[in-house]
């Protein structure tokens, strides 16, 4: 089903290590809007999904596993360098204690990645409006992320993470669209 290419969707440049940044940065990896939980949702939710918008969601959710290796990347280079003592001032002595400088699905809060981040109703019309909500929801966490950073290279790298869930949004608002269209011309007697 894919073709993995050993290189990034994007260039993730970091100027320095900064453990505080990665401790916001690991809510997009195992947070409920982050792109873990929306590769899994819209890999699920395609088996419940007509014929004419698999496709989507298979490519949006192909796209969205390659995000999480990007934000992965991102909080590897910002602790890979980092001392204990970094780690715990910045928030993550629980997480060092548990997994060193490993990455775990988790939210910036700490709390493990759970299947009930993953909806599925099994309605079209209700998984894509769902799939738009946590679009919006992961756009509206990029821009809080780039708010927060001053390593321009790193905001370069969420920038276009942003952007990319702008895209997918407007992607599902037009498969909406479709499959009302699709609605509106079934005759109901």
């Amino acid at each position: 089903m894919w073709v993995y290419q050993k290189k990034l969707q994007y260039p993730v440049r970091v100027s320095t290590c900064n453990p505080m940044l990665a401790k916001f940065l690991i809510e997009q990896y195992g947070g409920a809007d982050g792109e873990l939980a929306a590769a899994l949702r819209y890999l699920n939710q395609r088996y419940s999904i007509p014929d004419k918008i698999i496709g989507l969601l298979t490519d949006i959710g192909t796209e969205e596993l390659a995000h999480l290796e990007m934000i992965a990347t991102m909080v590897y280079k910002l602790t890979k360098d980092a001392t204990p003592e970094q780690m715990k001032e910045a928030g993550l002595g629980a997480h060092y204690a548990n997994h060193d400088n490993a990455l775990f699905y988790e939210n910036a809060g700490g709390v493990p990645f759970t299947a009930t981040y993953i909806q599925a109703k099994g309605d079209p019309i209700a998984d894509l409006y769902e799939d738009i909500a946590a679009e919006e929801k992961a756009r509206a966490t990029y821009q809080w992320l780039i708010n927060m950073s001053d390593d321009t290279d790193l905001n370069d790298s969420l920038r276009f993470l942003r952007e990319r869930e702008i895209i997918h949004s407007q992607r599902f608002r037009e498969a909406v669209e479709i499959l009302k269209d699709e609605r509106g011309k079934k005759k109901v007697f």
